[in-house]
This record gives C-alpha cells, sequence and structure tokens, in this order.
C-alpha cells in the first residue's frame, strides 16, 4: 500500500505557474503508476497526467497538453506537476493518485490510492 499527501497549490493570476508535489509512503514506489486528477466545482474528477511506473513514459489530457509537465524521483518518492500558462478553467482541486503497476489509465476508478487534495486557483 501507498500513502499520497500533496502540495504546492494556492493562488496565481492567469498565465502563471505553479509546481505541485506529492509525496509516497509506503513500499515499492517505483511500481507504482502514478497520476494527476482534478475536480473543478460542481464538475466530475477528471483526468489531467500520468506517468508510467516501467519506463517513465508521460501521458496527458488535451487540455493540459504542452502546459503541464508531470514527472517523478523513484529515489525520493515523489511526483510533480509543473503547470505553465495557467488558466482559470485549470481550477481545481488537485489530486495525486497511485495505481500498482499497469498500463496508461485515464479513468479514476483504475487508481486504488489517493492523496486528500490540493487547491489551485487561477485568477483571470
Amino acid at each position: 500500500q501507498v500513502a499520497l499527501v500533496e502540495s504546492g497549490g494556492g493562488l496565481v493570476q492567469a498565465g502563471g505557474s505553479l509546481r505541485l508535489s506529492c509525496a509516497a509512503s509506503g513500499r515499492s514506489f517505483s511500481n507504482y503508476a502514478m497520476a494527476w486528477f482534478r475536480q473543478a466545482p460542481g464538475k466530475e474528477r477528471e483526468f489531467a497526467a500520468g506517468i508510467s511506473w516501467l519506463n517513465g513514459r508521460t501521458y496527458y489530457t488535451n487540455a493540459v497538453q504542452g502546459r503541464f509537465t508531470i514527472s517523478r524521483d523513484n529515489a525520493k518518492s515523489m511526483v510533480y506537476l509543473q503547470m505553465n500558462s495557467l488558466k482559470p478553467e485549470d481550477t481545481a482541486v488537485y489530486y495525486c493518485a497511485a495505481r500498482s503497476g499497469g498500463s496508461e489509465a485515464r479513468l479514476s476508478d483504475q487508481y486504488a490510492y489517493w492523496g486528500q487534495g490540493t487547491q489551485v486557483t487561477v485568477s483571470s
């Protein structure tokens, strides 16, 4: 099992940047595929970015492609989400999620472990 704690959220103006961090505790972090999801007010939780456990391959939803970068540091059991050129529509609670092994996964039901979330607010 793995426990996840997000940090780094906050208030930023449109066009600005934020870096979210997710600290994982537990065994064999390198065997977990990781992802960031987000949930805006009144909307369902949606996939934002993912990174595989095997080769570190990354994948993104179209809305953030080219602006967000997901990365991981297995030695530190950390996952990051660098968010650039932020837009007001990026405002949401951002969640870190983990799943054991597996291929690319974009559905929340495919992830067994979740953090508590961190708020990101982008003002116009």
